[in-house]
């Protein structure tokens, strides 16, 4: 996709649909989190942005996705600030996890068990670093030093955010999925006798000529 980058900075119609088409997507998920009903029209103000001044963007296509998350993180946290209200996905920060990465491939484990509507629910009850650290890492598909130029912190301490958050919804997917009644393994401790009870659509994708 690097291609395009270079042929939509010269004014390839084309080449910016499909930009918008690879991108829009993940961006739209990202931003559904942080202001929730009012993501499409953050996300067609970032586009808005976008189109004015890709003129003066250097880069391939993963700093472009990078660059396209700072434009969207940034109006949202202007729209969320113009309202005097937190981000959708700011709940008290929990830190229920250990510092060391888990052996298994725990995003692979949430993602593959998670539908797209029912992920973006659970994320958004995460941290806010966690969340987004998540949306964009895995939706957004960044690298962690990019995700850490959008964030304003550390490559390291966005791969903890996102490796926390993976693992916390891995343990609340296991959590959705267990039958009615079954009891979990405190409770099995705690109690032996009750091991015997019952059991975003992108859309159309906008000209440079319709955005300046």
């Amino acid at each position: 996709m690097s291609a395009q980058v270079i042929a939509a900075r010269d004014g390839d119609e084309g080449a910016f649909g499909a930009l918008f088409r690879a991108v829009q997507p993940g961006l739209l998920r990202y931003l559904g989190v942080l202001v929730g009903i009012e993501a499409e029209d953050v996300a067609s103000e970032t586009w808005l942005q976008i189109a004015r001044d890709l003129r003066s963007f250097q880069g391939d296509f993963d700093g472009f996705r990078g660059w396209v998350a700072t434009i969207g993180r940034n109006r949202a946290l202007d729209l969320l600030r113009s309202r005097r209200r937190r981000p959708v996905s700011s709940v008290p920060v929990e830190d229920l996890l250990g510092d060391r990465p888990a052996a298994d491939d725990t995003e692979g484990t949430v993602l593959s068990g998670l539908g797209t509507t029912a992920a973006l629910a659970l994320i958004a009850e995460l941290p806010r670093d966690q969340a987004e650290a998540v949306l964009l890492r895995v939706v957004m598909d960044l690298d962690a030093q990019t995700a850490a130029r959008v964030l304003g912190k550390r490559p390291g301490a966005v791969r903890m955010a996102s490796h926390r958050g993976l693992r916390k919804l891995a343990k609340r997917l296991e959590e959705a999925l267990r039958p009615a009644g079954t009891p979990t393994q405190s409770d099995r401790t705690t109690s032996p006798e009750k091991d015997s009870a019952p059991g975003v659509t992108p859309t159309k994708a906008p000209t440079l000529k319709g955005m300046r």
